[in-house]
């Protein structure tokens, strides 16, 4: 990679020292810059041609070099030839002016060092696109390397060079001389120059019909430079020391064997002995085949066959091979009626213009741009020939790329963007919109193209106003988003709104239903659709394109019309406009049609929504009765935990008490439960209420409490006499007697079920009936049987489970059948009654302001129970006094669910309070003396 950075490196540094080596000091660098070396031409390529500059007009021109280095092999008196060859052939050149001969620019300069002078652009010389490539640059131009003759381009240039030669014959009486591929220059535009007036011989008469053109003998002594081209050269120069202007002819002759042959002549000759050569080359041409001609094209053949005749006499002249049937080809033709245009006048060019799309796809590309191209944006500068020559013009930009257009197109297309007259020139921009939007980059759109897009829609011509409407929807993508919505479409409202063409506001409306993909729906929503109600007219068409963008942005799948949009402006509006009377039948029938499909789905949109916002209440009303559920759950289970406790605190006070309280109680019971007051409901309310918000709360963290010491309650004659009860039945346990005959039955008809949804408190439990705490309870039935005679009612520790028991009834204590309420009191509990205790009830009861009897009886039968449980542990925790009895709840058929023994207004919480044995046996002495 180095080696060839430094050998690219050497290469340019030489390069630069050659033109400044030769070029340095050469008077033609003070009005001219010079560039790079691109070709060589002229006799045996001996001049350099290099890119350059004017320095003041910045005007493109081509600088010929000649380097007096290239004579240094030669002594003093040959090189003062060879550059008075050279001088005499530049001179000669810039005295005459023809389109077919080379412009020179700027005179011959002469330094110490070279020869100067410059010309029009050039491109190469003939010889160099034939492929002889000496004095070029290294590396080879690529260019040169590639360049490639068309068939329009050999036939036009060989018919410029034939033009040219008629120009020297006829008019300047003058023979050429030299006429080879080094001495034709092709210009940047492809056009075939002749140059290389080194040799040319000026006729000694040139008033008379006839001129005489002297000739001098070859001098083989002579340097090269000092002497014509041999192979291109007629044999009477040689052989009979003569010229005339058939001369050049036989040497245009050999030129085109050349071009048709890749730059070989039709003979070689050896310098050294070119008498002999030229002696052998005569016979050859007098027996000249067709095989030799070959590559020639055939309908010019027969032409190179004369020119390349013996005799001058029979060669064609120059006026004649201009009219040779092989140039009367199209493409050479265009090309020739470019290059005399500047003669033409706007008629003749404007018929002209109008047929040149017709030839233009049979010209090559590079043809197109390098000859037709400048000579048709020249045109642009007259503005009566505009609309004739910009169709040309955009024609051959479709067929560059982007880059050749921005390059080579748009730099003349700039001020005809923004001429206003002749109004076809409008026209022509809108029908080629798409390929400006395409190629011209987005600056340019911006300052250039839309504002004339802007000025059609605002012309006065309705047909402008028309076209563009029409022209609008088909380039419509290729408009950047903010320039639709912020410049378009607003002049087309306006044009629509303020029109009085019937035509331009329908195709407005057409124009606008065709862009409304390209823009966003809320866009539409907010800004088009509102437009629609503000259109004065009525008409038929009006009314039907007012219905087809309604249809449009219902329809489309990107843009949609929302429901409130339908119901609150759209169909407001479609429904009067669709009973015009100026519609006919299928007109209203559209706009049913229309109005039905946004009815039906407004419909299923709008119960679409009902009906999800009416899944979603019900699923909240769910919701809300799961929860009140839940907490109505909760405060069951809570208050039947309760009602469990009082159960077992109230059963020892329903065994002391009489069995018509029991049945009071019953009935009481029933009724309560058959209808619940206002308070009671209220009071339901309040707890269910309560427990949503225990619910709620943070769990409660236990904290250690120091433990007080009992406090001695008030003597109660109520305690007193349920201690003395209670002392009674312990003295009745110990002297148990086997009555088999009184056991208990079973009491299938309680059907009472029991079931409990949530755990039960057992801290409480155990403080109020002492049971176990990890007692169950199942929804089953209940139901007590006889056991044996062994097993009493306070059984000992190992009674778990279901246990049948047998109750011996003493002389003072009754026998009871507890949680029995249907069948109330056995026929022998009836008979055995203690003394009626109902005055005391009567007494203590309501009368007392705070505690009701049968509260206190309640307390007073938890304290009992309580005497004889065990604490919590013990080895007789698991059977205590009533142990038979809770072991008994577990099993089936045990339950409380619709007896009125247990209902819920039945318990009252009963009171922790405990008095010992002792406590109750002093009562009991101080209550009976």
């Amino acid at each position: 990679m180095e080696s060839m950075l430094n050998k690219l490196k050497s290469t340019v540094t030489k390069v630069t020292a050659d033109v400044t080596s030769a070029v340095m000091g050469n008077p033609v660098t003070r009005e001219f810059d010079v560039g790079r070396h691109i070709a060589s031409g002229g006799n045996g390529l001996a001049w350099k041609i290099f890119n350059g500059t004017k320095k003041s007009t910045k005007q493109e021109v081509a600088v010929f070099v000649f380097d007096k280095k290239l004579i240094d092999k030669y002594q003093k008196f040959e090189k003062d030839q060879i550059i008075d060859s050279l001088k005499r052939g530049v001179q000669q050149l810039t005295r005459l002016r023809h389109p077919r001969l080379l412009t020179v620019q700027h005179p011959l300069e002469e330094s110490r060092d070279c020869l100067a002078f410059c010309t029009e652009p050039v491109c190469a010389s003939l010889a160099n696109v034939l492929g002889s490539w000496d004095n070029l640059p290294s590396p080879l131009p690529s260019d040169i390397k590639e360049y490639k003759l068309y068939d329009v381009e050999t036939k036009y240039g060989l018919l410029q060079v034939s033009e040219g030669l008629s120009f020297l014959h006829s008019s300047v009486k003058m023979v050429h001389g030299n006429i080879t591929p080094e001495n034709i220059i092709l210009n940047k535009s492809g056009a075939w120059k002749i140059m290389g007036f080194d040799f040319c011989i000026q006729s000694t008469n040139p008033s008379e019909q006839e001129p005489k053109f002297p000739c001098k003998e070859w001098d083989p002594n002579l340097p090269s430079l000092c002497l014509p081209n041999p192979e291109y050269l007629a044999p009477e120069y040689i052989l009979s020391v003569s010229c005339e202007t058939a001369s050049d002819m036989y040497s245009l002759g050999a030129v085109m064997y050349a071009v048709f042959n890749k730059g070989k002549p039709i003979f070689e000759v050896n310098k050294q002995d070119i008498y002999k050569s030229f002696s052998r080359q005569l016979d050859q041409l007098s027996r000249l085949s067709s095989s030799t001609l070959q590559n020639i094209p055939e309908e010019v053949r027969e032409h190179v066959k004369l020119l390349l005749n013996v005799a001058p006499a029979v060669r064609p002249d120059a006026d004649q091979m201009t009219k040779i049937p092989f140039f009367d080809d199209v493409g050479a033709m265009t090309l020739q009626y470019f290059d005399s245009l500047f003669q033409r006048d706007n008629l003749q060019k404007s018929q002209f213009f109008k047929g040149l799309p017709k030839v233009l796809p049979k010209l090559p590309k590079r043809v197109i741009i390098q000859r037709i191209l400048p000579c048709l944006t020249s045109e642009f500068v007259n503005p009566d020939m505009v609309p004739f020559v910009l169709p040309n013009v955009l024609l051959i930009a479709e067929e560059c790329t982007k880059e050749e257009y921005i390059r080579l197109i748009l730099p003349d297309l700039g001020p005809v963007f923004k001429q206003q007259e002749p109004i076809q020139i409008l026209l022509i921009f809108l029908q080629k919109m798409d390929l400006l939007l395409t190629k011209t980059p987005p600056d340019e759109i911006k300052n250039s193209v839309l504002p004339m897009v802007y000025r059609a829609l605002e012309a006065p011509s309705i047909q402008i106003q028309e076209l563009c409407l029409n022209i609008i929807p088909t380039f419509a993508n290729l408009i950047d988003y903010p320039s639709m919505k912020n410049s378009l479409i607003p002049r087309i409202k306006n044009a629509c709104l303020q029109t009085s063409s019937l035509a331009v506001r329908v195709n407005s409306l057409v124009c606008l239903g065709k862009i409304l993909e390209y823009l966003d729906k809320w866009f539409v929503l907010d800004d088009i659709l509102p437009f629609l109600q503000q259109i004065p007219s009525k008409e038929p068409a009006v009314l039907m394109g007012i219905l087809g963008i309604y249809k449009c942005t219902f329809t489309h799948k990107k843009l949609g019309i929302t429901k409130e949009q339908l119901a609150g402006k759209v169909l407001p509006h479609l429904i009067p406009l669709s009973i015009e009377n100026n519609l006919n039948l299928n007109q209203f029938n559209s706009f049913i049609c229309v109005i039905k499909d946004m009815l039906n789905r407004l419909e299923a949109e709008h119960k679409t929504k009902l009906e999800q916002l009416h899944v979603m209440q019900e699923q909240q009303k769910s919701l809300d009765i799961a929860n009140q559920m839940s907490v109505s759950e909760e405060a069951r289970s809570s208050s039947t935990s309760n009602q469990i406790d009082k159960v077992f605190n109230t059963s020892g006070t329903d065994l002391l008490t009489s069995g018509p309280d029991s049945k009071e109680n019953e009935m009481s019971s029933k009724q309560k439960k058959a209808s619940l007051t206002l308070e009671e409901k209220q009071k339901l309310a309040k707890e269910q209420e309560q427990a949503q918000k225990l619910k709620n709360q943070q769990p409660l963290k236990p904290q250690a409490t120091a433990i007080t010491p009992p406090v001695k309650q008030t003597k109660d004659l109520t305690d007193t006499l349920i201690d003395n009860m209670s002392s009674l039945t312990s003295h009745s346990i110990n002297k148990p007697k086997v009555a088999p005959s009184n056991s208990f039955s079973s009491v299938p008809s309680m059907g009472v079920g029991m079931g409990f949804s949530s755990p039960i408190d057992n801290t409480k439990r155990n403080v109020t009936n002492g049971l176990n705490t990890n007692m169950g309870f199942q929804t089953a039935g209940f139901s007590m049987g006889a056991g044996p005679t062994t097993q009493n009612f306070f059984s000992g520790p190992n009674a778990t489970g279901t246990t049948k028991m047998n109750i011996v009834p003493t002389a003072n204590v009754p026998n009871y059948s507890p949680m029995n309420a249907a069948s109330a009191i056995s026929p022998l509990t009836q008979q055995n009654r203690p003394p009626d205790m109902s005055a005391l009830d009567n007494l203590f009861g309501p009368q007392k302001p705070k505690v009701s009897m049968k509260q206190l009886a309640q307390q007073k039968s938890s304290q009992w129970v309580n005497q004889f449980v065990p604490p919590q542990g013990s080895p007789g925790a698991s059977s205590s006094v009533l142990g038979p009895q809770m072991n008994m709840i577990g099993q089936p058929g045990f339950g409380i669910q619709g007896n009125p023994f247990f209902a819920p207004q039945n318990f009252a919480q009963p009171a922790n309070t405990m008095t010992n044995s002792s406590s109750a046996s002093n009562d009991l002495k101080d209550l009976f003396g």
